[in-house]
């Protein structure tokens, strides 16, 4: 079996997609892949990720939406730019934002 590689990216961290043009703020992070098989099989094979790597779950917007995305960490860079996120679900996740991160809510957990 591979070994198992801790995620590069964190919970609250922005990040821009390697190849198409959208962002998002990481909500959730799945140490290997954890979708269905009819999900990985709907990507093109020429750019098909390995499933034996960290999938986040994004609170992702491009220009024209905002959606929900997953994606493996092979295509995902960090963000560096300034530009705030508009998704409606962030405030659902987080309190706001602090720096390069946004701080994820306290859910009752001492």
């Amino acid at each position: 079996m591979g070994q198992t590689r801790s995620a590069k990216f964190q919970i609250g961290q922005i990040v821009r997609h390697r190849v198409f043009p959208f962002r998002g703020v990481i909500y959730d992070v799945d140490p290997v892949f954890a979708n269905t098989e009819e999900w990985w099989l709907s990507i093109p094979e020429e750019v098909r990720p390995s499933k034996d790597q960290p999938f986040y779950h994004l609170l992702a917007e491009n220009d024209e939406s905002e959606y929900v995305a997953y994606v493996s960490e092979q295509n995902l860079v960090a963000d560096g730019s300034e530009e705030p996120l508009r998704h409606a679900q962030i405030g659902d996740y987080f309190d706001g934002r602090d720096g390069d991160l946004y701080v994820s809510r306290d859910r009752g957990l001492n």
